[in-house]
């Protein structure tokens, strides 16, 4: 943690002050102190009003990104604790924790950071210099507050390959952060099986926020007639094919063609299984 003392310019920080986590570069009237990218600075308004504590770096145009209000609050340990332990309580309280979106960024106050949960294997997306620094101490944290409610993670995976890390002047990364593991993951949603490619699958690997909207279909479908367009992984299909009641068991009572054929028919058995191909249709057939 620095010294420097950032100042705004007198109307800005307008976004700050409703609730938001970012300072652009074009609101910041000067800065005071010794500093390197990536450290905690303490943020005044123009009159010198405490605003928080948050990273800054000048290669990014979202110049601060805000860890705390509290201008007194140290950003050591004993705080990242807190907010990994505060963002499992939460996901316990509104979510099916067995796959899951652990932290998301601004919303878990962990600005730039993205964790998702596959069965028992951890997906990391680290899109911002200052948490990229403490990536691997919240990763431990995390750990630590799962194992305590007797969640055992298998392996971490990172998945800092966007483009965006370059605007904030890093290079793009992807591997593993634990022990070597199958990065094919099979997780169960909504009843359906999946297998997730956690290592080249799209972002993390799957739309977890999706979840509800899978659910809400398999009730949608019920006695329909369905078509599924410009599906990725065939999650939408299969929830709704599992809505119908149909036998996903049997490839000539219910098939489909994914972009990317990694979901599981219901049981144990894959697309691929079935010589299905890359492609973009979804056919339902009843038996």
């Amino acid at each position: 943690m620095s010294n420097a003392v950032v100042t705004l310019k007198k109307g800005e920080g307008r976004a700050l002050k409703q609730g938001g986590a970012w300072i652009f570069d074009n609101e910041i009237a000067s800065i005071l102190g010794a500093y390197e990218n990536g450290d905690i600075v303490l943020v005044r308004d123009f009159d010198g009003y405490p605003m928080g504590r948050g990273f800054i770096n000048e290669h990014s145009k979202i110049r601060i990104r805000m860890m705390t209000r509290n201008i007194d609050q140290e950003i050591d340990e004993t705080f990242l604790k807190k907010r990994v332990q505060d963002a499992w309580e939460y996901r316990k309280k509104v979510t099916d924790t067995s796959s899951c979106r652990l932290i998301f960024g601004e919303a878990d106050f962990l600005p730039g950071l993205v964790v998702d949960k596959f069965s028992d294997v951890l997906v990391v997306q680290s899109l911002a210099l200052g948490i990229d620094k403490m990536k691997m101490t919240i990763i431990r944290l995390l750990e630590e507050v799962l194992a305590a409610d007797g969640v055992k993670i298998r392996g971490v995976f990172e998945r800092s390959d966007a483009k965006v890390r370059e605007q904030e002047g890093m290079e793009r990364v992807k591997g593993f952060l634990s022990e070597p593991f199958d990065t094919s993951v099979e997780i169960i949603e909504n009843g359906v099986h999946y297998l997730v490619d956690v290592k080249d699958g799209q972002k993390t690997g799957f739309f977890l926020d999706q979840k509800y909207n899978r659910l809400a279909v398999q009730k949608l479908c019920k006695d329909a007639r369905v078509l599924d367009c410009f599906t990725h992984t065939g999650s939408f299909a299969l929830n709704e094919a599992y809505g119908l009641e149909m036998d996903t068991e049997n490839i000539f009572s219910c098939y489909l063609v994914a972009e990317n054929p990694i979901a599981f028919l219901r049981g144990n058995k894959t697309l691929k299984e079935f010589g299905i191909r890359n492609g973009s249709y979804i056919i339902y057939r009843r038996a």
